[in-house]
């Protein structure tokens, strides 16, 4: 067996194999519902109860015809509910999938970014401060590394690790960096023992789903009312408790609200599986019906609205600047001036030895185009000691030791006024330099103090960076350029009526100049000190107005999002530290950074961005705000085709006509409804305007009083339309059963109709049919085949007891089911004026 190379890592190939003879690295405790159990939650339902009390009622009565065509529909019903269980599972188990820890390997020589899932026993894997550690190992190399093993231990302070030490599965790296040989994963690991589990995406309590679970609620009481009454009614009226039962049987069939949750879960599964596929992970599905009340989005400057690939723009020293954009490379350091050496120099030596910082990646390669055959690289200098940054000090530094010298080196680099403050600067020199960072800083450049001290060998170090003795070096300015997608994605906020807030630890002219490329208003920049001083009111005060933060610490982000929530306000934010995870978990909708982010800012967070794009956020409230036009509409429709089954079951026993559903027709309503509910609406592609509107109200109901009115009305005129044509044909000299067959065609025909005017909630006639999707067109002409075939081919037709129609008969009933498309849409625009909120305006 191959083993891994400590300089290469473990071979693509090797790891494929061990992964797939070995298994994934999950604990094995699944949480994946298998066929048995969705099979189950289907028996256990009410209609399937309900169909085969139907059954044996018919049993009973000796018609065991009647009885294995409805033991038929079970079965087709249980498929259809199993088979869309399924789907829906299966979009949530991908959700899983990649909401899994991941994991930076080093793989043929190559750092690859991986799902947890995917390490396998003998991977190196470089860790570093926020990450969440995927398998049990052994340490390699440790630097300043220190770990927080309370899910293990319960001791909640970090354990220090040093090489050769052992780190284990679901522990979290809280500080320093490492290099991990994976030792045992999966349920093999120390957690899998103990049989904790990590991967859970869980459907979470949320308005929405109060809500829908008051309304199913209702709608049972109601149900089952009708009901009793219906079986008092028909055992009176007619004396035959049998065909009473059967007729509540039936009556209970169409009104319980057993669609209402499903759709409901359907919906919020399918959305974040379409997120994911516009890579934006939901770890929430309620994070779906809060995107569209979104009225603020507070984003990060660096790899959110920049692309977060620095690049050197120019060196400054004593006043003098030097633009190194257009530089040529030059590794014997002649194209760069002699005198600018020194402050690369110590830039690199401030740096991670090997960065992932973007930053300090762009020093790093500027220092291998211009000092590699100088003097001024020092690949033998051992790093002896880190100060790293911290809120109070917006610095860090790096204490190196040569070997040989009776002095360790001391490099710095950090905010410029920071930088000024620990070299002591005298105010002539510090106004100076701020005078010249504020020049960078108004082109958009990020700018940067550099400094160096000198250190007695023998001495110990300071606990603070304070106590060295630095002296000033210059300026570095790095450029981030702006994601060109960004000012168009702004704009498009800004028509939806949602305000975006910059939020940066950058200097504030640096904010201000960005913030004006990417559209955000910046007539004032507030600075993390300012804030910091401000009383509650002035800055609740403040929240409302500005919307650019500069020089802000992580801390003070949760101040600002409590502050903005405060003030009525539904507020997005982003976030990818350690330390941001407070804030992340403080707003509606925490979004990590899939690339850059911390596992700790990730398990914060409502959603992550797989791309660090900040339109891919825009794009996800869009989706929010399709998802839930979408459900309203499905709801209405779902309310409004329920009406008409509860007036064709009361009306002929208050009136003494023949009945005409029994539990078969209710059945077959019921394969017609659930695919027009969660296939049809689901696909739809909303309104244009969507993103022209304001945000949804928090406070607004997924069905107001005149939605539900809406759906009344229109289930009304479909009972009547029905009722009246089955009253007037058993007038006529046709038989009782060409009546009801008559009257069943019209209400599936218009059911089917009913689908065009509640695509949407636009009012207009040519949006009927504007935007029919293919699923629409498949759905609506699969009811009707299904329709034609139930009334006109024998052994269907008598199973439920149709007769066949007469070409006059068929033509009056499809033409009275499918003209009620016209009485449909006039009753929404009949409704539009005073109800609003059926089509808010455009903002």
């Amino acid at each position: 067996m191959p083993t891994t190379d400590s300089t290469t890592g473990l071979d693509p190939a090797v790891a494929a194999q061990r992964l797939s003879e070995e298994g994934p690295n999950e604990l094995g405790i699944s949480q994946r519902r298998t066929l048995r159990d969705m099979a189950w939650d289907v028996v256990t339902e009410p209609m399937f109860l309900l169909l085969l009390g139907a059954g044996a009622i018919y049993l009973a009565m000796g018609d065991a015809h009647e009885a294995l065509i409805l033991l038929g529909f079970v079965v087709i019903i249980m498929a259809i509910t199993v088979l869309q269980e399924r789907r829906t599972d299966n979009a949530l188990n991908a959700l899983r999938d990649l909401s899994s820890p991941r994991a930076l390997a080093l793989r043929g020589g190559t750092l690859v970014r991986i799902a947890g899932r995917d390490v396998v026993r003998e991977d190196l894997l470089m860790i570093a401060e926020g990450d969440r550690i995927p398998a049990d190992g052994k340490l390699l190399q440790a630097h300043e590394l220190a770990a927080n093993e309370s899910m293990l231990t319960g001791e909640s302070e970090p354990v220090a690790k040093q090489p050769a030490d052992k780190v284990f599965a679901g522990t979290l790296v809280v500080s320093g960096q490492g290099l991990l040989k994976v030792t045992t994963v999966g349920r093999h690991t120390e957690l899998g023992r103990i049989g904790q589990s990590l991967d859970t995406i869980a459907l979470q309590a949320s308005p929405l789903r109060e809500e829908m679970a008051r309304l199913t609620r209702k709608l049972v009481v109601i149900g089952l009312s009708l009901c009793a009454l219906l079986v008092a009614l028909f055992w009176a009226l007619r004396g035959d408790w049998l065909q009473a039962v059967l007729a509540g049987i039936t009556l209970a069939m169409g009104v319980l609200p057993q669609e209402l949750p499903v759709i409901m879960i359907i919906f919020l599964a399918l959305a974040a599986r379409r997120l994911a596929a516009q890579q934006v992970l939901t770890r929430r599905l309620n994070a779906i019906e809060t995107l569209g009340q979104t009225t603020v989005l507070c984003v990060d400057k660096t790899g959110t609205l920049t692309q977060n690939r620095m690049a050197v723009a120019a060196l400054c020293i004593a006043g003098q600047e030097l633009d190194v954009q257009n530089l040529p490379a030059a590794a014997d350091g002649s194209a760069l001036p002699d005198a600018f050496h020194e402050l690369l120099e110590y830039a690199v030596l401030a740096s991670e030895i090997e960065p992932h910082d973007p930053m300090e990646q762009a020093f790093h390669r500027m220092a291998a185009d211009h000092l590699v055959d100088t003097e001024h690289l020092h690949p033998a200098w051992s790093l002896a000691r880190e100060y790293e940054l911290s809120p109070q000090l917006l610095a860090m530094s790096h204490l190196w030791r040569d070997g040989t010298s009776a002095h360790d080196t001391v490099a710095t680099k950090g905010a410029p006024e920071a930088v000024a403050d620990l070299c002591h600067l005298p105010d002539a020199e510090r106004a100076a330099v701020s005078a010249q960072a504020a020049r960078l800083a108004d082109r958009g450049l990020r700018v940067l103090g550099v400094a160096k001290a000198r250190h007695r060998t023998q001495d110990t170090w300071p606990d603070a960076q304070h106590d060295f003795d630095f002296e000033w070096l210059g300026l570095v300015a790095l450029a981030d350029p702006l994601r060109p997608e960004v000012p168009q994605a702004v704009a498009q906020c800004r028509q939806a009526g949602i305000r975006v807030v910059m939020i940066t630890g950058d200097h504030p002219r640096t904010a201000r100049a960005i913030a004006a490329q990417a559209g955000i208003a910046n007539d004032r920049v507030i600075t993390g000190d300012e804030l910091t001083q401000m009383p509650p009111q002035e800055l609740a005060n403040q929240v409302r107005q500005v919307s650019v933060f500069a020089r802000i610490k992580p801390h003070q982000k949760l101040a600002l999002v409590e502050a903005l929530k405060a003030q009525g306000e539904v507020v997005a934010m982003t976030g990818d530290g350690v330390n941001d995870a407070p804030a992340l978990k403080a707003a509606h909708i925490g979004i990590a950074m899939g690339r850059r982010g911390t596992d700790v800012a990730r398990e914060a967070a409502a959603l992550v961005l797989l791309h660090d794009d900040f339109a891919a956020i825009v794009l996800a409230i869009h989706r929010g705000r399709q998802t839930f036009a979408n459900l309203r509409q499905a709801m209405v429709y779902t309310l409004a085709v329920h009406v008409p089954i509860i007036g064709l079951a009361l009306l002929p026993v208050l009136f003494g006509l023949p009945l005409v559903l029994a539990p078969l027709h209710i059945a077959f309503l019921e394969l017609v409804i659930d695919p027009a509910c969660s296939i049809v609406f689901e696909a739809e592609e909303g309104a244009a305007d969507l993103m022209q509107q304001p945000p949804r109200a928090a406070d607004e109901p997924l069905l107001s009083a005149r939605h539900i009115l809406l759906s009344v009305l229109q289930g009304s005129v479909v009972t009547a339309a029905v009722v009246g044509l089955y009253a007037w044909l058993l007038g006529q000299p046709a038989h009782a059963a060409t009546a009801s067959t008559a009257a069943f065609v019209v209400l599936v025909a218009a059911n089917a109709a009913l689908i065009l005017p509640s695509r949407s909630s636009q009012t207009r006639w040519r949006s009927l049919w504007a935007g029919l999707t293919p699923v629409s067109l498949w759905v609506a002409g699969g009811t009707l085949a299904a329709l034609a075939a139930i009334t006109t081919v024998p052994w269907l037709a008598n199973a439920f007891r149709f007769v066949p129609l007469s070409p006059l008969h068929w033509f009056m009933a499809l033409l009275a089911g499918l003209l009620l498309t016209v009485v449909f849409a006039a009753n929404k625009r009949w409704l539009q004026p005073t109800a609003p909120a059926l089509h808010p305006s455009p903002a």
